[in-house]
């Protein structure tokens, strides 16, 4: 029989020894990670918000009555103030002086439902305030945006909220921030005013001839409309991959595309961060034939004739009809075209 062994009394009362805890380096680097992630989520559009200009551009005076959804003007401008002469001859620009719109857009987004981007020809005859008939694009001649938003209203009778206006310079910048867009052209297009010469098929545009191709007009069959066409695709376009989930997860992309599309607008003084995200969210609903509607304001003739120019007269009984379904919110009954 084994004899019991001693007790070492020097070991009575103390603590049994426990093993060391292993420091998780591995969780607390993941952790900052998450953590940098979204604090560049939260600050980068707050620090682009603060380089975006912001103007007074509503009307005074008697205007229509606000009704449900939101409506933006959108207005590429062709101003080249800012531009120096080697971006000038980059993007073909020229250095004609003054402002004027060569893209002018409505997009509605309503209470529920898809949202609705309609192009406005530059080309419609139309009443302008205290100027009698005019082109609709002399309205916002010398930048006057408060002339071209009365000017809207009077002929369509629909409000709008809220204005975002964008440069030669900043479009191509916005267009180089997200990598350039893809476009499949059926045929070669070459147009020495717009400064492209692009063969058939699809490819890849980076901001100068993206710039180029959504100005082209005197080469296209449909003018002023084909124009529209393009712009509407391009924008739909920029606007998918701004706000894809590749963006979200590169935060030099996501820095880029914030300061880049900051710099590039202006905004109505009304318009806060969240009126430009619900923006940009829309506009992205209509790119690729998504959840939304893209079409051209109704036109009755595409080549009349007043005063020696040629202009696009409006289908007034079909922009009634149109503006009437924007203010019902039914845009899901209407077409693309």
């Amino acid at each position: 029989m084994s004899q019991p062994q001693p007790i070492d009394r020097r070991l009575v009362g103390r603590p049994p020894v426990r093993p060391k805890k292993r420091r998780n380096w591995f969780g607390r680097v993941i952790g900052l990670v998450v953590l940098l992630f979204l604090l560049t989520l939260i600050c980068v559009p707050l620090y682009a918000w603060g380089r975006i200009d912001k103007i007074d551009a509503m009307p005074a005076g008697k205007r229509p009555a606000e009704g449900p959804g939101t409506t933006y003007l959108m207005v590429g401008s062709d101003s080249r103030e800012g531009l120096s002469a080697e971006e000038k001859r980059k993007l073909g620009t020229g250095s004609v002086g003054g402002n004027r719109t060569d893209t002018i857009i409505l997009l509605h987004v309503p209470d529920s439902g898809p949202p609705a981007l309609i192009s406005v020809p530059r080309d419609s005859w139309v009443e302008v305030p205290g100027k009698g008939r005019e082109k609709i694009n002399a309205a916002f001649g010398n930048g006057n945006p408060k002339l071209l938003i009365q000017t809207l209203e009077a002929s369509t009778g629909l409000r709008i909220d809220h204005y975002v206006e964008i440069g030669f310079g900043g479009f191509a910048s916005i267009i180089d921030s997200v990598g350039g867009v893809n476009v499949c052209l059926p045929k070669a297009m070459k147009d020495q005013k717009a400064h492209i010469n692009l063969p058939a098929g699809c490819q890849d545009l980076d901001g100068p001839k993206a710039l180029g191709y959504v100005r082209s007009r005197y080469t296209d069959k449909l003018g002023d409309l084909g124009r529209a066409n393009r712009q509407r695709e391009v924008i739909g376009l920029v606007a998918d991959k701004a706000v894809s989930w590749q963006t979200f997860v590169n935060p030099w992309r996501y820095y880029k595309i914030g300061t880049s599309s900051a710099d590039a607008l202006t905004v109505d003084n009304d318009m806060g961060p969240f009126d430009l995200a619900r923006f940009g969210l829309a506009m992205r609903k209509v790119a690729g034939g998504g959840d939304g509607v893209s079409l051209t304001l109704p036109v009755a003739n595409a080549n009349a004739r007043r005063n020696g120019q040629s202009v696009v007269l409006l289908d007034e009984a079909k922009v009634k009809a149109l503006v009437k379904a924007l203010k019902e919110g039914k845009t899901a009954g209407l077409k693309s075209s």
